[in-house]
């Protein structure tokens, strides 16, 4: 999500079916379990009425199953494009702050008002009360407690906020994406984030929240779309091209608990064998030693573990083959293996493939676009973010929190029938 103009929000008063909020906790019905509210959580208070959402906030909620399915539809019904795609820019920002703090909050406040509003657009009914969600996080990422709870201080206190940076079951959402790990002369991964541009959080953080640094690609303000640690780890995720949906963590939650808590491949594998991921994914793994993995992650099944170094948007079948076919999502495999395949290519021959078409999406329509390409390094503790024609590095030793602007794809006309 694109950040927007900072506003200071009061949290809303959430009321759900069968939880009672006192000034003590939360008391659930259901279980019989009362939940005190931590010492920096507060009792919601009301949203101050008559506070102004920005328009393009309310449009953040709407990467659903539906607009999934109609954005497959329209694909498979189009007519040749009519024009240059329409550009947009996007802007990158490197923040560091190795303790959660000030510079987190300002980012909060700027992207709460989207955050907010994508929520809640099933309604509060639909969201995981805070009782359930912070024994969720306790339960299964109890190393990372003492940050969230870090967080939910800085951002009020509120109970909404609370829920919400728990990432348990959020709203359903979904994007592209390709990614493939080289081994051969040094381990790199490389990936394609493809997705709406108004919906990129557009930070690049620099961390040690856990005393373990970590350099990532945020999103759902706390979260990571992919990222390396100082161990070496770098991990990278894809959506798993599966319309499943069950209870578990939102995967940037994930992503940004393997970088904190695993060294190798192997720990982060042992991480997601008993953790519950809301939606299905596919998680590609890389370490110093060189070792690979992709997970296929899904709500519905165990994970399914693969010796492959690649992912894009279907697990080991195409299950949804409308989808898979508008993604371009076998071919994009395909193209991809090729190269892992290829004796005679390099490093910089994977990362150039990854920098045009198919594999990089400049159409913006019927899918999404590729809005950047990274490129970890775990060996050496860098990254570089790519477009055609311009390289950011950022790294441990040198990290820069200057800011990049690109123009990308966000749609073309299509010609009427």
């Amino acid at each position: 999500m694109q950040p927007q103009d900072p506003v200071e929000l009061s949290p809303p008063h959430d009321e759900e079916p069968g939880v009672h909020d006192e000034e003590t906790g939360v008391h659930d019905e259901e279980t019989g379990v009362h939940e005190p509210w931590p010492p920096m959580v507060k009792s919601p208070v009301p949203l101050p009425a008559g506070l102004p959402l920005d328009p393009g906030a309310q449009a953040a909620g709407d990467a659903t199953w539906e607009l999934a399915s109609a954005l497959v539809a329209a694909d498979s019904e189009a007519q040749p494009f009519a024009g240059a795609p329409r550009l947009v820019p996007i802007t990158l920002r490197g923040v560091e702050e190795l303790q959660p703090g000030e510079r987190w909050q300002a980012v909060f406040h700027q992207l709460w008002p989207a955050y907010r509003a994508w929520f809640l657009r099933e309604g509060d009914e639909e969201r995981t009360n805070y009782a359930a969600s912070i024994r969720m996080l306790r339960e299964h990422l109890p190393e990372i407690v003492p940050v969230y709870e870090r967080l939910v201080e800085l951002a009020g206190g509120g109970d909404l906020a609370a829920r919400m940076l728990s990432m348990v079951q959020p709203p359903p959402y979904l994007a592209g994406c390709s990614q493939a790990a080289w081994t051969r002369d040094g381990p790199m991964l490389v990936r394609n984030y493809d997705y709406l541009p108004d919906r990129l959080d557009g930070i690049i953080w620099s961390t040690a929240w856990t005393g373990r640094r970590v350099i990532g690609t945020g999103d759902s303000l706390w979260g990571l779309l992919d990222g390396v640690n100082d161990a070496g780890l770098a991990a990278s995720l894809t959506f798993g091209g599966r319309r499943v949906i069950g209870r578990g963590f939102g995967i940037p939650l994930v992503i940004r608990y393997l970088l904190e808590v695993c060294s190798t491949v192997a720990e982060a594998r042992s991480v997601l064998e008993r953790v519950p991921i809301h939606l299905a994914h596919n998680v590609t793994l890389l370490d110093a030693s060189g070792a690979v993995l992709t997970a296929y992650l899904a709500p519905d099944r165990p994970p399914v573990f693969r010796d492959v170094p690649m992912a894009t948007n279907h697990q080991d079948l195409v299950d949804w083959p409308e989808y898979a076919a508008a993604s371009g999502s076998v071919d994009r495999e395909v193209m991809i293996e090729a190269l892992l395949a290829d004796q005679h290519a390099t490093a910089g021959h994977l990362v150039a493939a990854f920098l045009r078409p198919p594999l990089r999406d400049t159409a913006g329509a019927g899918h999404f676009g590729t809005l950047y390409t990274a490129v970890f390094h775990p060996l050496e503790g860098r990254v570089e973010y790519c477009w055609p024609g311009f390289t950011w590095h950022q790294s441990f030793a040198a990290f820069d929190e200057g800011s990049h602007t690109e123009l990308v794809a966000a749609e073309r006309r299509r010609l009427p029938r």
